[in-house]
């Protein structure tokens, strides 16, 4: 019987093509908002509960700091340096950490190129069942990537006192 070879991967490669995919989604559904809904008001998906509704954040994170473009591009910029670097460092570390990474550079990226390109960040999910900001594909990958890194670090904690607790007793 013939044993099957395993392809192996590199984990960068993995990375990268889940960050692409993050900022192609984003490009892809900005692309059509601004397309779009920029004509409309609002477009209600649920009436009440979630709308699609066009908005140019000039801000950081829900609109705060308007107009502070610059401070938000360096800022970014060191930051996605930073996971970049750590990833390269870490690509033999947890995947749940690794991937988590991968989110928040894709969606980190996705909005870099929105303030580069017009000096906004085009938003358009309105989740209005809690009266939460209009955000967008990109900080949503931030959000659940930011989650699973906090996920992946309480997991790491756990391993690491389980372990601490075995040497101890054993």
């Amino acid at each position: 019987m013939k044993e099957k070879k395993k392809i192996k991967v590199p984990i960068l490669l993995v990375l990268g093509a889940i960050s692409a995919f993050v900022v192609a989604l984003d490009r892809l559904t900005k692309f059509f908002a601004a397309a779009d809904l920029s004509r409309i008001e609002t477009f209600p998906i649920i009436e009440n509960v979630l709308h699609l509704t066009y908005v140019e954040n000039r801000g950081a994170a829900f609109g705060m700091l308007s107009d502070k473009r610059w401070v938000f591009m360096i800022l970014s910029s060191a930051a996605l340096v930073a996971i970049a670097v750590y990833a390269v460092i870490n690509r033999r570390g947890s995947l749940l950490t690794n991937v988590s990474l991968a989110l928040i550079f894709g969606g980190g990226i996705g909005n870099m190129i929105d303030r580069i390109a017009t000096g906004y960040v085009v938003d358009f999910i309105d989740f209005r069942l809690i009266n939460f900001y209009v955000f967008n594909v990109a900080d949503s990958f931030v959000c659940i990537g930011s989650a699973l890194l906090i996920l992946s670090l309480i997991l790491s904690e756990v391993k690491g006192r389980r372990k601490k607790k075995e040497e101890t007793a054993g």
